[in-house]
């Protein structure tokens, strides 16, 4: 469901899955929904869609239908993947998982009453750079956590013409980069790190108006925050930051981390997403610094899939290692992760921090 520009990310992963991997169930692309039929069928025949269908209802009640892409903007999660858990579907839905703890705590009572597979694109954590990280921190490389600091910058909205979209307006978006580019900057934090404790946060409007998408001589109010900074303390004591904003000039999709421990660090960019910085405190002191992990070979995860070592791979990479483990936990009945539990776990630091946002004072996540 949706073939804008997540249609085309997912489109091309359940293309490409079995070219390169071998997952246990094959794919196979029979309906593509949405609300433009014309656009829809130019989609459909560039991906390779059989069908096209602009009442998704009606999808779900069809007995070739097995598994369930919601590509969609985040006010229709809720709807479409409780209605596909009822029809038996398994369940694929991008990020923002949803608009408030209770929809998503409704998505979660649907798929595991249904029994079904349940899956949240939180992608991010599939390239192979953030999994080393990952294997650094489970094995003791770089001890105790002191801090965590991430951002999620963007600039696209410094252009003042930008019309006013889906993602500025409350009723559909929630919150502006606090929710969308937060939810990914939250889901490495909890996926590295830990689980949240307290959350304090501050957001700012830097513009309150955005001509109309429909007649741009007209004006709408923007109805979401254009930047928030989070700041945090993580249960085992280590605190976080986290910036997110959509005006930070020059920064196209800068999502990055650094961890700070006892023992060493880790610092890693989306934009040079096969590159992990790594400084160990075990290092002579005369031949110490941050070290670069090309993360190509194949003894990395999934790279061993693609190309020779040496060969990077891009941003499309890792929606292909969640198509292929989503397939894989669908034939086994299994779990894939991060899923709605995941999700849940996310929007309650989100909603902390729209909370804190609004009140200005910090707040406590319950255990």
């Amino acid at each position: 469901m949706g073939h804008r520009f997540m249609g085309r990310a997912h489109s091309n992963a359940w293309n490409q899955v079995t070219k390169f991997f071998d997952p246990a169930l094959k794919p196979v692309l029979q309906v593509v929904c949405g609300r433009d039929e014309e656009s829809l069928r130019a989609f459909a025949d560039r991906w390779g869609w059989e069908e096209i269908a602009t009442d998704w209802r009606s999808v779900l009640q069809r007995d070739d239908i097995d598994a369930v892409d919601i590509a969609t903007p985040t006010h229709l999660h809720a709807e479409m993947a409780i209605a596909a858990a009822e029809a038996g579907k398994h369940v694929f839905c991008e990020k923002p998982f949803a608009r408030s703890v209770s929809e998503g705590q409704a998505m979660l009572a649907a798929a595991e009453k249904a029994g079904i597979v349940h899956y949240l694109n939180h992608n991010y954590r599939r390239c192979p750079a953030v999994l080393m990280a990952k294997r650094l921190i489970d094995d003791g490389e770089i001890g105790e956590i002191y801090h965590w600091r991430g951002a999620y910058q963007q600039s696209w909205l410094v252009n003042p013409q930008h019309p006013l979209d889906w993602k500025l307006r409350k009723a559909t978006a929630q919150a502006g980069p606090l929710w969308d580019l937060g939810s990914h900057a939250v889901d490495l934090a909890r996926f590295l790190v830990g689980e949240f404790r307290e959350i304090d946060c501050r957001g700012k409007q830097f513009r309150s108006e955005r001509p109309l998408a429909e007649d741009s001589s007209k004006s709408g109010q923007v109805e979401v925050e254009c930047a928030a900074l989070m700041t945090g303390e993580f249960t085992n004591g280590a605190l976080a930051s986290i910036e997110t904003t959509r005006y930070a000039t020059g920064r196209l999709n800068h999502h990055t981390f650094e961890i700070y421990g006892r023992k060493g660090s880790i610092t890693w960019d989306m934009e040079d997403m096969n590159r992990l910085q790594f400084y160990s405190g075990k290092d002579l002191p005369d031949r110490c610094g941050f070290r670069d992990i090309i993360v190509t070979d194949r003894l990395h995860d999934y790279v061993g899939a693609w190309w020779p070592p040496g060969h990077i791979i891009g941003y499309e990479h890792g929606f292909v290692h969640a198509a292929v483990d989503f397939l894989d936990a669908c034939a086994a009945g299994g779990v894939v992760s991060p899923d709605f539990h995941d999700g849940i776990a996310g929007l309650k630091v989100l909603e902390a921090a729209a909370e804190s946002m609004k009140s200005g004072w910090r707040v406590s996540l319950a255990s």
